[in-house]
C-alpha cells in the first residue's frame, strides 16, 4: 500500500514537472522562429512523459502544449497563428488541441509498442513520430481548412503551394524539431533506465 502511494506521488510530481516544462518551453519557443511559425521545443518533454508515464500522460502533455499554442494565437504572440485565428477562431483552437494531443498520444503508443523489444528503439521511434504527427496534422489542417490563407502565404513568398509547404512550413522548422528530439533521445533513454532501476 505504501509503495503504491509512493509511486502515485512520484508520478504526480514527475508529471507536474513535465507539465511546467511544456509550458515554459512553449513560451520560450515564441522567440525561436524561422519563417512565419515558431519552432516547437515542447516535443522532448512529451516524449519523456510517454516513456516514463504512458500514453495518457503524453496525451495530457500534448494537450497542455496545444492549449498554450491556442493562447499564443489569441494574444498574437504567434503571428502565423494569429492570422489563422482572425480567419476563424474555433478552427485554429481545434487544430492546436487535436495536433498536440495526437502528437503526445502517438508518441506514447509507439513507445509502448517498440520498447517491449528495445527501450532505445522505443524512445527513438517516439521521438520521430511526435514531430511527424504534430507537423503533419498542421499541414493537413492548413490545406483542408485554411486553403485561401495558405495560397496567399505561398504567393507572398513567391512560391507555389507545394513548394511553400515543403520549404516554408515543413522544411527547416520540422528538421530542427526532429533533430532536437533525436539528439536528446539518448538523455531520455538514460532517464528511463534510472526510472526502471528505481533511482528516478
Amino acid at each position: 500500500m505504501a509503495n503504491s502511494r509512493t509511486e502515485k506521488t512520484r508520478r504526480m510530481v514527475g508529471l507536474s514537472i513535465l507539465t511546467a516544462l511544456v509550458v515554459v518551453l512553449s513560451l520560450l519557443s515564441l522567440v525561436v522562429k524561422i519563417g512565419p511559425f515558431n519552432i516547437t521545443l515542447t516535443l522532448v518533454p512529451i516524449v519523456i512523459g510517454a516513456a516514463l508515464y504512458g500514453t495518457r500522460a503524453s496525451a495530457w502533455l500534448g494537450g497542455v502544449f496545444g492549449f498554450v499554442v491556442v493562447i499564443t494565437c489569441i494574444t498574437a504572440f504567434d503571428q502565423g497563428g494569429a492570422v489563422l485565428w482572425s480567419v476563424s477562431p474555433i478552427l485554429p483552437a481545434l487544430v492546436c488541441m487535436v495536433k498536440g494531443i495526437a502528437a503526445g498520444a502517438c508518441a506514447g503508443l509507439v513507445y509502448n509498442a517498440v520498447s517491449r523489444k528495445s527501450v532505445s528503439g522505443g524512445v527513438l521511434s517516439a521521438a520521430v513520430v511526435s514531430p511527424v504527427v504534430n507537423t503533419g496534422l498542421f499541414i493537413v489542417a492548413l490545406v483542408v481548412l485554411f486553403e485561401p490563407t495558405l495560397i496567399e502565404w505561398a504567393g507572398l513568398a513567391g512560391k507555389n503551394v507545394v513548394t511553400y509547404i515543403l520549404t516554408g512550413l515543413v522544411g527547416i522548422n520540422f528538421i530542427i524539431e526532429l533533430a532536437l528530439n533525436l539528439v536528446l533521445s539518448s538523455v531520455i533513454v538514460r532517464l528511463i533506465k534510472y526510472r526502471m532501476k528505481g533511482v528516478a
